[in-house]
């Protein structure tokens, strides 16, 4: 009679594959690292040293944050102060030391109560924001000239900012567990470093990234609420809700839906509603001005205006973008329900929120935070992301030449209107063909460097190898190698809500 094997023999039978090794898999990634030495060796890729990837990517994150700082120095030296077109020649615009006194902040005002002189009246940021920018300014010394307070107002604000960066990048290292290095792809994107000072976008971005790691661990209850969190910091961050329901619908997963969904909403009401019952004016001003606010920078709609005798109405403008981004959810929800294997969770958070960018009246350069981390889960692919990086990185020089051609009077130094449009362009084609490289990858699961590697979607948390109980048209009869997952099953640490370790 043979003896029946023990828990430890069967366990140490299954063998745990390796982390994914970029420059093993990426051409550009191996190509990229014989300037730090060549590829990684495999004590780098166990983590067997201090350098684990977390503390790499972590360390590098507040390197290039550094860089960026010091890509402001001339700014923080005078031009923020001293010269208009300067800041722009110098492309070191940031909104933070303009809005220490704009706002009221050296006055001591406070955010939603207290009402601003002008026509602004009320600080046009959601609540979570306002709170970040108050305590900012607790944290600025209050002597010295109006300059000394705003310099130091944006390095408090730099430091508070670097923080959400450190988060942002750790929490896209850890939500693919096998592919922790796809972190370097935020640690290094030089749009991120660029814009990371320019306004307040990355604490809801740092909020939205560990909500993402919450689902990816199985945790929907945890997810909503810092899914709330980040949208009381910023409204993008709710769009993703959009991609889970269409996920769920396909794979059954209502339950973990509504406990998201409820604890998003809980979470908002939280943050809104002191401030929504006490200061309603100041707490709608965020909204009224989003509505109010006419086309602007970096988008198509600019295009269009500037290029008309006759621009369509603010009105207008607003009905035709919210009815252009209602088809594109539409379409991506087609595409959830139609494709031959469910698409993964960041593919779709990606394409929502590059839809909203796209169809929206105005684009200001430091949205490009919003999907830099998404970007990484959705296409870790170096040659993708670094073509759409060029983009941005060549939009965010033209926007600041163009002001430097508005303010530059019969100087006329800078980017003149016609080029400006031409970096609209080239920011909006550069979206697009990430956005078309995600698409080519739900319809040709195996094109997709998550899943070539032999997962599911470790970003899906419950929809992880779930079996789908919806779908529409020929996905309703997918071939074998489409319809289930064929990775392995990895132990990654404490078991998610299906028994299974994440």
């Amino acid at each position: 009679m043979c003896p029946m094997p023990s828990a430890e023999t069967t366990q140490s039978s299954v063998r745990e594959p390796d982390p994914v090794r970029p420059t093993k898999d990426d051409e550009v990634a191996r190509s990229g690292s014989e300037l730090i030495g060549g590829p990684l060796g495999q004590r780098a890729l166990l983590g067997t040293s201090w350098w684990t990837p977390v503390r790499v990517i972590a360390l590098v994150t507040i390197g290039m944050f550094a860089l960026g700082l010091v890509q402001k120095a001339p700014c923080y030296n005078g031009d923020w102060f001293f010269g208009a077109s300067s800041q722009y020649t110098h492309a070191c615009y940031s909104d933070i030391p303009h809005l220490y006194q704009g706002r009221g902040f050296a006055d001591g005002l406070v955010p939603y109560f207290d009402r601003l002189s002008g026509d602004m009246e009320y600080l046009e940021y959601p609540v979570l924001t306002g709170v970040f920018m108050e305590v900012a300014a607790w944290l600025t010394p209050g002597s010295g000239s109006i300059q000394h307070q705003e310099q130091w107002y944006w390095m408090v604000n730099a430091g508070m900012l670097m923080a959400c960066a450190a988060v942002i990048a750790v929490c896209v290292t850890r939500t693919h567990a096998r592919r922790p290095w796809d972190g370097l792809l935020v640690a290094l994107a030089p749009a991120f470093a660029l814009t990371a000072t320019i306004n307040w976008d990355l604490l809801a971005v740092a909020l939205t990234a560990a909500a993402m790691l919450m689902w990816s661990r199985g945790r929907p209850l945890a997810f909503g609420v810092l899914l709330g969190l980040a949208t009381a910091a910023k409204l993008y961050p709710v769009l993703l809700l959009g991609a889970l329901l269409v996920l769920c619908w396909r794979a059954g997963k209502w339950k973990d839906f509504g406990k998201a969904l409820g604890a998003t909403a809980v979470a908002w009401v939280v943050v809104n509603g002191p401030v929504l019952l006490l200061a309603f004016d100041g707490w709608s001003k965020f909204y009224r001005f989003s509505r109010e606010r006419g086309v602007d920078f970096g988008s198509f709609w600019l295009i269009m205006a500037q290029n008309s005798s006759d621009p369509i109405s603010t009105d207008t403008v607003n009905t035709l973008a919210t009815l252009l981004m209602l088809l594109c959810c539409v379409g991506v929800a087609a595409l959830t329900l139609t494709a031959p294997r469910r698409p993964r969770f960041a593919q779709l958070a990606f394409l929502i929120v590059a839809a909203f960018i796209l169809t929206n009246k105005v684009y200001s350069p430091q949205y490009v935070l919003w999907l830099v981390p998404l970007a990484a889960l959705a296409r870790p692919k170096w040659r993708d992301f670094l073509i759409w990086q060029a983009c941005e990185v060549a939009y965010f020089l033209g926007i600041w030449m163009y002001l430097a051609y508005t303010t530059s009077g019969d100087a006329h130094k800078g980017l003149p209107t016609d080029g400006y449009h031409w970096a609209i362009g080239v920011h909006l084609l550069g979206t697009l063909y990430l956005c078309a490289m995600i698409v080519r990858d739900i319809l040709m699961p195996e094109r997709d460097p998550v899943r070539r590697a032999g997962d599911d979607d470790p970003s899906g948390g419950v929809l992880d190898g779930a079996p789908d109980v919806f779908v529409l048209g020929a996905a309703a009869h997918p071939p074998k190698h489409a319809a289930h997952f064929d990775g392995p099953q990895v132990e990654w640490g404490g078991p998610g809500p299906d028994g299974r370790s994440l």
